[in-house]
């Protein structure tokens, strides 16, 4: 099983470390690409900081993040489980899972990245601003320079097992699953027999379906067996095919 995390805007620099090495990141496919987008993203932020403010979406209380992708050559780095942060990391929590938790969670996640395409939790990255929906002078847009690479080797990374997709709309536009056994998971807020979707209640519940998963050491080959398996750990779960809807009334 392979579950496909989106990343978090939310990131924390960390205070020591080794500076980047791209050639020691998992997926050594993408090194090539990786290269591209990062000489892209340093050269703009070397730039006029304006105009690279600009560019990343970047307001005028935030320019220290033009500063932070300067330098991410020379940055430290840290493992990218601690490093995003946010609502889905906070409920993961993957520095409180167990050891065999933690040892699946190596395995089986990857968090989809606009600057580095796939990251394991293991991998030790430096923090980052840069936006799936960005288009990076000299290079174009980061989604589609993503959807050239991606593909190959999500495909070999899920193998014969299946892949669950937990992206959010922007990072879904990087690859789209074809010739894989794929599952994707929307959370539903129930609210007076009303559903819709709300993005605190979905990313929460996202984070908790992961840690419970790596923490019950389930690995479903299939949606069904993937629908059985949280319901087995106390979720409300209807299928669509290859569509899970898991019914959440409260965090």
């Amino acid at each position: 099983m392979l579950i496909l995390l989106p990343p978090s805007e939310g990131k924390t620099a960390a205070r020591r470390g080794k500076p980047l090495d791209l050639a020691a990141l998992d997926f050594p496919a993408l090194t090539a690409p990786r290269e591209r987008v990062l000489d892209a993203l340093v050269e703009l932020c070397e730039g006029d900081p304006d105009v690279a403010a600009k560019t990343l979406g970047i307001g005028t209380t935030q320019r220290d993040l033009v500063e932070l992708n300067r330098t991410l050559r020379t940055a430290p780095t840290q493992r990218a489980d601690r490093m995003y942060t946010g609502v889905l990391y906070d409920a993961l929590d993957a520095a409180t899972l167990t050891p065999a938790a933690k040892r699946r969670g190596t395995a089986r996640l990857a968090v989809t990245s606009s600057l580095f395409g796939l990251v394991r939790p293991s991998d030790r990255i430096p923090a980052y601003r840069l936006s799936g929906d960005t288009t990076l002078p000299g290079l174009g847009g980061v989604a589609a320079t993503w959807r050239d690479h991606l593909g190959p080797v999500v495909t070999d990374a899920v193998g014969g097992g299946l892949l669950v997709d937990l992206r959010s709309g922007t990072y879904v536009n990087f690859w789209r699953p074809t010739g894989v056994r794929g599952a994707t998971v929307r959370v539903l807020h129930e609210h007076r027999g009303r559903r819709q979707v709300v993005s605190h209640f979905n990313k929460a519940t996202k984070g908790r379906i992961v840690r419970a998963l790596l923490e019950a050491g389930a690995d479903p080959r299939n949606p069904a067996r993937l629908a059985e398996a949280l319901r087995d750990l106390g979720w409300v779960v209807e299928e669509d095919g290859g569509r899970l809807d898991v019914v959440v009334t409260d965090l």
